[in-house]
């Protein structure tokens, strides 16, 4: 795929970023699982929280392919700084889907700009891929909704300042669900205890318990009835985003490894001569271009508003995690011993590539997505 003089500027501007800034640290970010609220700075004072949105609400007014080279890009360096990029996302999303002018201009405008950060509450104890089970209710009381329920595994809990909460209105399984703002610091928003995960060891992952958590009808996001067609729809242009971050996770190790192999040497020749090794890294050379195709083309199809993009969303994002996963899982078999010690950058790579196969929708469930559309279910 070509870029536009545009897109490759950005993404040179995010991969120097990237390089010189944030992969020197990203080991600590791992060891330590300290949020990184000094790379956090950073993008944000490149601007890449916004790279898609609209100038008027305080993004760069770029595309979304730039957004997913954006985020690729940050991705190759340090997984869990990445996972800022695609939450942000996922949280402006509905807004810009849903939204009214005055709650863009209010709420867009600074996570666009990364002067906060946001977060979309989803998943519950009893509902993951399956939205539509979700339990967290929201009753009307006057000009008034009061929200009561728990979220779980929400991502940059409690680092966040702005919450889209999923609630139920009404018992319908799909058109009961509505949308709420909710700010840090309104009474009854409290988070659980820092989840101390396999991978993504940066990110911040807790619950959100909503305990008679009053807000006003005017933070409704869109009409009641309205909260899961918007969250579909978010879905589908965040997902290749989720495939962008795969795609980079799998190309910094795939770049690690290929160096690796070269200096290598064992039975008198460097590991890049054998046959063998030569064969598991052109399959991860194949994967990684295929994904890149895949993910670009999904975020170009979004850019044009062109039919299909629920099948290709599902398909960038299902096929590059999968390349993660794999094209990790090689990489530390490639360096032996060497690839099993947290000295090196492979097993911490192994380990972020792991939740891109599950967050934004188990690959599982986007199989189904993928069958249903091709087969016009």
């Amino acid at each position: 795929m070509f870029l536009t003089e545009e897109q490759a500027m950005i993404q040179k501007v995010a991969r120097d970023l990237a390089r010189e800034q944030i992969a020197p640290h990203a080991k600590e970010v791992d060891e330590t699982g300290e949020f990184p609220w000094k790379n956090i700075r950073l993008l944000a004072e490149h601007g890449f929280f916004g790279v898609h949105v609209p100038e008027a609400y305080g993004g760069i007014g770029a595309d979304m392919v730039s957004h997913a080279l954006v985020v690729e890009e940050v991705a190759a360096a340090c997984a869990s700084t990445s996972v800022a990029l695609s939450t942000q996302a996922l949280a402006i999303g509905p807004f810009l889907i849903g939204a009214s002018e005055e709650q863009k201009e209010r709420y867009v405008t600074p996570l666009a700009r990364g002067e906060v950060l946001g977060s979309c509450g989803i998943t519950e104890p009893g509902a993951g891929s399956d939205v539509s089970s979700i339990r967290t209710r929201a009753e009307k009381d006057g000009d008034n909704y009061i929200l009561n329920g728990r979220k779980v595994f929400i991502t940059n809990a409690g680092e966040s300042e702005i919450y889209v909460i999923v609630a139920r209105t009404s018992e319908h399984r799909t058109n009961g669900i509505s949308l709420f703002i909710v700010e840090n610091g309104t009474p009854g928003l409290s988070f659980g205890k820092k989840e101390d995960k396999m991978g993504i060891r940066g990110s911040a992952t807790r619950d959100v318990i909503l305990e008679n958590v009053r807000v006003p009808k005017e933070n409704m996001i869109g009409e009641e009835g309205q909260g899961f067609s918007i969250m579909m729809n978010v879905f589908n242009e965040t997902r290749p985003i989720v495939g962008a971050q795969a795609l980079g996770i799998a190309r910094g190790a795939y770049d690690y490894v290929r160096e690796y192999i070269k200096e290598r040497v064992q039975f008198g020749k460097a590991l890049s001569s054998f046959q063998m090794v030569q064969a598991m890294l052109s399959d991860m050379a194949m994967q990684i271009e295929a994904s890149k195709l895949l993910v670009y083309q999904a975020s170009e199809m979004i850019d044009r508003k062109q039919p299909g993009v629920p099948l290709n969303s599902s398909m960038a994002k299902c096929f590059a995690s999968d390349t993660a996963m794999k094209v990790t899982t090689d990489a530390v078999q490639l360096m032996g011993g060497y690839g099993f010690i947290k000295e090196y950058p492979l097993e911490r790579m192994m380990r972020d590539a792991k939740i891109t196969q599950i967050y934004e929708g188990t690959n599982q469930i986007q199989r189904l997505i993928i069958a249903k559309q091709i087969l016009g279910g």
